[in-house]
């Protein structure tokens, strides 16, 4: 008996022996590397190291994009279920909701049910958190290391997009999303050279994921991304999208505006505009207007399309990509391939009677009745309708276009940003005499404003079509230049004989034609203004009334260095002439950026009566000292107080005004500063300007089209009428002619 129980404990044991050996062969040889595997995961994390994006600078080293840290809040629901005593894991529980709740302004609801997700090793709370509140995270595990929360909440470090002028080029720079990817712009064009390369931190954990005694850590570090230097300034960005943005508000634009400044011997971009955009640093946010136009319907599926399609619309960069209808500033090219062909020159004649008529079609001039007989330079100045139809019929559709073709207007510019539109354009073998007339004037067709820009500047280049470009260098992280963007010729348009002659067209067009409220003092400033129908669109909607106007300006028209091309889509009022409300803009633009870029001002007679001059200064100095030296200078004087000694002026000495201005002289220093109430300044004279401003207690400095005091009225203002100001502020005022011409008309 002992014998048979003996023998069958030994079977049992050498069963079991059999097959725990079988188990440990499978586990060891067969499934030995997967298990290894499994086991090395549970002991082992990897993080991922987040790289620094590359920064974006403008062409003098200003920061426009940058990338800093920023922290992810994350809990481990995985950890806390293992807690094995259940009131110990609820009082981590509501201690973790307690304060997560209260740092990061999330509701505790929200914390609970992420610490639900119980199979979960990882969950984010919140990302993009910045450094003072990842502080406020890390003393709040410090005051509660008795629970060893450490264990339980983590920081995991990433970093976010800083863009440091807000709206400033947004639609240029682009923006980022949250995986720091690009998604328009600069930081989607160059995305493979911005974003760096991650880096890695192998440690070893136990269970709760927290580090082992015996810690094992291998780190990698991360690789920042290059830096890339973009060829616009960032002074000449601001100045641009601030005269633009006035004048979109000023003039109701429906449909944003757009502006551009480029160096025409290099073709670099000095600066690209869109009003209205958005703020990339909050690039989902919409403007005030627009997000009264999405709240205000009640259609769930409804608001999803309406709010979608604006997001789309203030990120879209109308200069780029936006084909429109060039109008009246595409004579110049016209005029261009007829000098160029010799169809046309200085002492050519036309007599314009009002109308033309092609193929059956009447066309009429925007001056009722006709100009009479001009020369070339008269009909640009004109911008008479009549003469450059019949110069496109002289140049025919064949030359006409090979030119169109030639100027780089039938192919994108290669810009060096997403999103570049084609042209739209007649075909040859479908381009009518109609066509070809419609066309001489800058109508029925599409090209972009990139690629206007472009094929301008070779009509006073010396007729060179460059190529377009935003970025100028890319940098890596050692300062060392990866790649240089210099100056791209395509080829040779037109003649350096043409080219001057048209430079001397355009002078003459701001000197004393349709453009002369781009007139900046001191400055030779030549341009062609544009007011095109939108012809389509008013057929497809049945409304009336929509226009586009513009204007491209070029300085110094003795060696041109600048253009300025400006765009007001839809704007609405009674005044919507490219010559009136866009010519302006272009002027006060090259009025700020020629001085700063070192282009001296040369003052005519004329001009000089209108200079401002520096205040001086008079503090600490006797009355009759100061009455002196301000009446040598041309500058009248109030005083304020019963004292013999100036104890303060205003304006101040770092100030210049009109030289009839005044200065107010305090003499007693208890003497409250004098103030007053700003008059409104517009649609009067310059003279009318001056002595209403004076009256009031207050200067001004004349800005815009005052090449002579007749025919000219202010418009705007830099203080809004009724505003409490100090005696003796300076107020700008801008001046322009009411003259209004240069649209197509067709019956």
């Amino acid at each position: 008996m002992i014998n048979r129980i003996f023998i069958i404990l030994l079977v049992l044991v050498l069963v079991t022996v059999s097959v725990c050996s079988l188990s440990l062969v499978n586990i060891m040889i067969f499934h030995g590397e997967e298990y290894q595997s499994k086991a090395t995961e549970q002991q082992l994390y990897d993080t991922r190291i987040t790289a620094e994006r590359g920064t974006i600078y403008d062409r003098n080293g200003e920061i426009l994009a940058t990338s800093a840290p920023v922290w992810t809040v994350f809990v481990t629901p995985n950890a806390v279920a293992k807690i094995d005593d259940s009131n110990k894991r609820e009082q981590i529980k509501n201690k973790i909701c307690e304060g997560l709740s209260s740092i990061l302004e999330i509701e505790k609801s929200e914390i609970e049910e992420k610490l639900g997700k119980t199979k979960t090793y990882y969950v984010a709370i919140k990302q993009k958190v910045e450094n003072d509140v990842a502080q406020k995270i890390r003393t709040f595990l410090t005051d509660n290391k008795d629970l060893g929360l450490s264990a339980y909440i983590g920081l995991d470090q990433t970093t976010k997009r800083y863009y440091t002028n807000d709206n400033l080029a947004s639609t240029v720079l682009g923006f980022v999303g949250n995986d720091n990817q690009g998604l328009s712009g600069i930081e989607l064009k160059y995305d493979d050279q911005l974003t760096g390369t991650p880096g890695r931190i192998v440690a070893a954990k136990n269970a709760l994921g927290t580090d082992m005694p015996f810690t094992y850590e291998k780190k990698i570090d991360a690789k920042a991304g290059n830096s890339v230097y973009l060829t616009i300034d960032e002074y000449i960005q601001y100045v641009t999208e601030k005269y633009l943005a006035d004048a979109v508000e000023s003039n109701k634009v429906g449909e944003r505006g757009a502006a551009l400044v480029m160096n025409v011997k290099t073709a670099e971009i000095l600066a690209m505009a869109v009003k209205g955009d958005f703020n990339p640093n909050e690039y989902l946010k919409l403007s005030k207007q627009d997000q009264a136009t999405v709240d205000a319907i009640t259609d769930t599926t409804e608001k999803n399309k309406k709010l979608k399609e604006l997001q789309n619309k203030q990120w879209r960069n109308k200069n780029i990509s936006d084909p429109y209808e060039p109008g009246s500033v595409f004579k110049v090219i016209t005029e261009s391939i007829g000098i160029e062909e010799g169809f046309v020159n200085l002492n050519s004649s036309f007599n314009c009677t009002g109308t033309i008529f092609v193929a059956g079609q009447k066309y009429n001039c925007h001056k009722k009745g006709g100009h009479g007989v001009q020369n070339l330079t008269q009909a640009t100045q004109n911008s008479c309708n009549p003469f450059f139809i019949s110069l496109g019929q002289t140049i025919g559709v064949s030359t006409f276009s090979k030119y169109f073709n030639a100027f780089g207007l039938n192919e994108k510019t290669g810009i060096d940003l997403p999103g570049e539109a084609t042209s739209q354009y007649h075909s040859e073998k479908n381009m009518g005499p109609t066509e070809l007339a419609s066309s001489s004037f800058g109508q029925t067709f599409k090209i972009t404003p990139i690629q206007l820009i472009t094929a301008l500047a070779a009509t006073v280049n010396g007729g060179k079509l460059l190529s377009p470009h935003i970025v100028k260098k890319i940098v890596d992280t050692d300062g060392n230049v990866i790649k240089n963007y210099d100056t791209t010729v395509k080829r040779q348009v037109i003649s350096k004989q043409t080219s001057d002659t048209v430079c001397q067209i355009l002078e003459s067009v701001v000197d004393g034609g349709g453009g002369k409220n781009a007139y900046a003092a001191g400055y030779r400033i030549g341009g062609k203004t544009g007011t095109s129908q939108k012809v389509a669109e008013m057929l497809a909607s049945g409304k009336s009334g929509l226009y586009v106007a513009s204007f491209v300006g070029f300085a110094p028209m003795d060696d041109p260095e600048i253009a300025v091309l400006v765009l007001l889509d839809e704007p609405h009022g009674s005044n919507y002439y490219g010559g009136t409300i866009s010519a302006p803009v272009g002027g006060q633009i090259l009025s700020e950026v020629l001085p700063y870029l070192g282009v001296e001002p040369q003052y005519t007679a004329e001009q000089s009566k209108y200079l401002q001059v520096s205040v001086p200064d008079v503090k600490g100095k006797t009355l009759s000292q100061a009455k002196s030296e301000l009446s040598a200078l041309s500058l009248g004087y109030r005083v304020v107080g019963k004292g013999d000694t100036i104890v303060k002026q205003l304006p101040a000495s770092t100030q210049t005004i009109y030289k009839n201005g005044i200065v107010i002289l305090y003499t007693d220093k208890d003497e409250e500063i004098q103030k007053a109430q700003v008059p409104n300044l517009k649609g009067m004279s310059i003279s009318e300007v001056n002595s209403t401003a004076v009256s009031a207690g207050f200067n001004v400095t004349f800005k815009g089209n005052i090449k002579t005091s007749s025919g000219v009225v202010s418009y705007m203002q830099s203080v809004e009428p009724g505003t409490e100001l100090d005696k003796g502020s300076v107020i700008e005022v801008y001046f322009r002619s009411q003259e209004t011409g240069d649209i197509s008309l067709v019956d």
